[in-house]
């Protein structure tokens, strides 16, 4: 069974990746936010993640989202030059700022992108791919335009969050339309959406047997010990569980301390830590770490949390 902590713009960076695996350990398989191009050449700063010497530990695979076959192969070809072995296709995003131009959860029932996919992976087999989707933008059935190009290339995993892009995070997963993509796939199935505890897990391969791992966000950004409980066997007491994540966030604060530069720059770094924690932390010291304005309130802030 494998563990993949799926990337969240503006929380899971190299330094968040290096110390979750440093206070967890590396049983997580752990992603890049999405890369895209920008006036057609990369992000500085997504080759600055994607190439931090924090990656060595627990390794990282680099995600990219593109609207068109051009957008598409060129990344293909600036990751490879920039050392990627591993690639994922982000072909799930449900953003609006995304989707509006054709990008992440759009692509799945674009022909044209469709085609393209299976005739990059087929035409890189230096490159390992992998694939995270949606159902669709708006309609539950529209991963029937891609799963059958997806099925004629290699693939190291489907990961499949079972809503349309217009739920956004909310209503209903569609498990019937999960439990046919999980038949009808000739590559490995991984589910992605709703875990938050460690029962939410064994819920999944309990109702799924054949699923080939678990993709997890908010859930491990909210309760960052999620996959270490599960691995364990048992569910961790609340003072277990706050005490590694106080851990985790020290190591964390420390370095963006020792890098960033001034008050201001630190607290809009450091507090998104806790942005997903309020069931875990609880209501008011949340409250008041998301108000704090200052370094010395988010200390007085986190240290309500017991």
């Amino acid at each position: 069974m494998n563990f993949h902590f799926a990337p969240v713009q503006g929380h899971t960076d190299a330094p968040y990746r290096h110390f979750h695996a440093m206070t967890y350990g590396c049983d997580t398989s752990y992603y890049t936010p999405f890369i895209r191009l920008e006036r057609g050449e990369l992000r500085q700063r997504d080759i600055k993640d994607f190439t931090s010497p924090l990656n060595g530990e627990s390794g990282v695979v680099p995600q990219i989202i593109f609207r068109d076959p051009e957008e598409l192969t060129s990344l293909v070809r600036l990751m490879k030059e920039n050392g990627a072995s591993a690639i994922n296709l982000n072909m799930g995003c449900p953003f609006p700022l995304q989707t509006g131009h054709g990008r992440g959860a759009a692509t799945v029932a674009n022909p044209i992108v469709a085609e393209c996919v299976e005739r990059v992976v087929n035409e890189n087999p230096d490159i390992d791919f992998s694939v995270k989707m949606r159902l669709g933008f708006s309609d539950p059935d529209e991963w029937r335009n891609l799963l059958p190009h997806l099925n004629n290339c290699r693939l190291s995993h489907v990961a499949v969050h079972p809503r349309v892009a217009r739920q956004q995070y909310g209503g209903d997963l569609y498990y019937d339309r999960f439990a046919t993509i999980l038949s009808e796939s000739a590559n490995p199935v991984i589910f992605n959406g709703e875990i938050h505890t460690p029962d939410d897990i064994r819920n999944i391969l309990d109702k799924f047997p054949g699923v080939a791992g678990i993709m997890i966000a908010r859930g491990l950004l909210g309760r960052p010990s999620l996959v270490a409980e599960y691995l364990s066997g048992e569910e961790w007491p609340r003072e277990k569980r706050i005490g590694l994540m106080e851990q985790f966030h020290r190591r964390l604060l420390d370095y963006y301390t020792d890098t960033l530069c001034g008050e201001n720059q630190l607290i809009s770094k450091i507090k998104p830590f806790w942005e997903y924690a309020e069931a875990e932390i609880g209501r008011k010291p949340w409250k008041c770490i998301k108000k704090a304005t200052n370094i010395a309130k988010y200390h007085s802030a986190v240290a309500m949390i017991s």
